[in-house]
């Protein structure tokens, strides 16, 4: 396809969004406009217009155009720092998934614009999902596909772009990757069978998911640590501000799987997780306890009586377990004691590969003193039942302090009260230096898919946690959908 070609699509479509959204005049002309930021530091619609017109012209080789486009791109960036030093929040970032076409000429500048305009300081660019990459085809040392696969961009790096783009418009960039869940592609590897996680009976997590994009990997293979390691290196490369890790958890089944009640239910039958949790026996009759328990669901009073044959001397010891004086209880009794102990064993077991993964991943950008977020749910630890656990077994709360926490305060309710009570709980658990940065759901100016809009949620936060500075919004593609199926839809030939 020929630049010039792609340039007037580009130009076309910024054209026509901007006059139907009533930013831009049909002419091609406007005055330049002096105008201020408003409320949540968003820029005036002259402003907006004044940059768009002068983009459209610049993609046509206005070399003056361009030159007045730079400047005000410029200016919008001290104004964008200036209004958010003077307001709360500090830090206002919104969440962003790029497409093919904006390899587009303009389009990267077009989104990026619009951002700012809407008063973000930050973005929290998606780099790994769905088994995607944005990395370049050329640069691309993971098993996953590239989002850009078009002829003739083997070297188009928009994820290095866009760090640079978005410094130039005073906007902190961080790179956003699902963790634990590496994708429908990666399941289908005959290569990587040993890296998923599975549970009792073999299944990996595509069978309880409606979403087959989420295909969960074993927190404890070697397969799956270097496949990650590669990715997080590669982001880093790119010098972006932060990261962000997402998927730090299990899946939420449907319906019924929601919630875990039997080890044979938990993800910790893949190979190396089952390697690891019997290395955490103590002594020949705690591994012995731990394998009758694992194969079977259960443990019998049989099966310690033939434990306790097999090793006479011994009191069946693993990690966590409290030793008690065996010999004084009866067998049912001592039955009992270990059917609640292995069971709260295994799901230690299996909460503890969810934490030692995210420290995996965050180290390398813990060792270039980077920051580093974990994105979760506050409401994926709970209880369920008198014994049953939330399948996702998200322990967020044992996050290391170190790390940025980003809870999705995506409650729902009749007003805003939930949405506050959510974040409030995260602050109750996190350390004094942890920094918390709460992701709201929902769009400007209207509610959207049962979420209030982001005023009354931003309003809420500020009366009921002050000490917050740094919120984002999910998602860019909801704040102007049409504009995102523009860039989603576009034809690239």
């Amino acid at each position: 396809m020929r630049q010039t070609t792609k340039n007037r699509v580009i130009r076309s479509t910024i054209i026509r969004v901007a006059i139907a959204a009533g930013l831009l005049s049909p002419l091609h002309s406007i005055k330049s406009a002096h105008a201020a930021t408003g409320a949540y530091c968003q820029f005036a619609p002259e402003e907006v217009a004044a940059k768009e017109q002068l983009l459209a012209s610049a993609l046509e080789n206005n070399t003056q155009a361009a030159a007045e486009y730079q400047a005000i791109v410029r200016k919008h960036s001290l104004m964008l720092q200036q209004c958010r030093s003077q307001s709360w929040p500090e830090e206002q970032a919104v969440w962003l998934r790029l497409y093919p076409c904006d390899v587009s000429p303009g389009s990267l500048d077009y989104v990026l614009d619009r951002i700012v305009n809407l008063g973000y300081n930050k973005i929290h660019l998606e780099v790994f999902y769905d088994g995607q990459v944005l990395l370049p085809p050329a640069d691309n040392p993971t098993p996953w596909i590239p989002v850009v696969r078009s002829p003739g961009a083997e070297n188009l790096d928009l994820l290095q772009q866009t760090i640079a783009k978005g410094h130039q418009r005073g906007l902190k960039v961080y790179a956003w990757l699902f963790t634990m869940n590496f994708g429908y592609t990666y399941a289908q590897d005959p290569q990587r069978q040993d890296a998923l996680a599975r549970n009792a009976t073999g299944d990996n997590s595509l069978t309880f998911v409606q979403d087959r994009s989420q295909a969960f990997i074993d927190p404890y293979s070697p397969q799956a640590k270097a496949d990650y390691r590669n990715l997080v290196e590669a982001v880093l490369k790119r010098n972006p501000d932060g990261i962000l890790f997402d998927y730090i958890r299990y899946p939420r089944g449907m319906d019924g799987y929601s919630a875990v009640s039997s080890v044979r239910d938990l993800w910790i039958y893949g190979k190396s997780s089952l390697q690891t949790m019997l290395g955490r026996a103590k002594n020949n009759k705690g591994r012995a306890a731990i394998a009758k328990y694992i194969e079977h669901g259960t443990i019998t009073a049989n099966d310690i009586a033939e434990i306790d044959r097999q090793y006479p001397d011994e009191n069946a010891d693993w990690q966590g377990r409290k030793i008690i004086a065996e010999s004084e209880l009866s067998l049912g009794e001592r039955q009992r004691i270990f059917q609640s102990d292995l069971w709260l064993f295994s799901v230690a077991h299996a909460a503890q590969g969810i934490l030692d993964f995210l420290s995996f991943a965050a180290a390398p950008a813990i060792n270039r003193s980077l920051p580093a977020g974990a994105v979760f749910f506050p409401d994926a630890n709970q209880i369920v039942g008198k014994a049953g656990f939330d399948s996702r077994l998200q322990a967020w709360d044992k996050f290391p302090a170190a790390l940025e926490w980003h809870p999705m305060a995506y409650a729902v309710c009749e007003g805003t009260d939930c949405i506050a009570q959510q974040v409030k709980t995260v602050l109750q658990k996190a350390a004094p230096e942890t920094k918390v940065t709460p992701a709201l759901a929902g769009t400007w100016g209207q509610p959207y898919r049962d979420h209030p809009p982001l005023e009354a949620q931003m309003e809420a936060l500020r009366k009921a946690t002050p000490e917050i500075n740094s919120v984002s919004h999910f998602a860019y593609s909801w704040q102007e959908p049409d504009i995102d199926r523009q860039r989603k839809f576009c034809d690239l030939q």
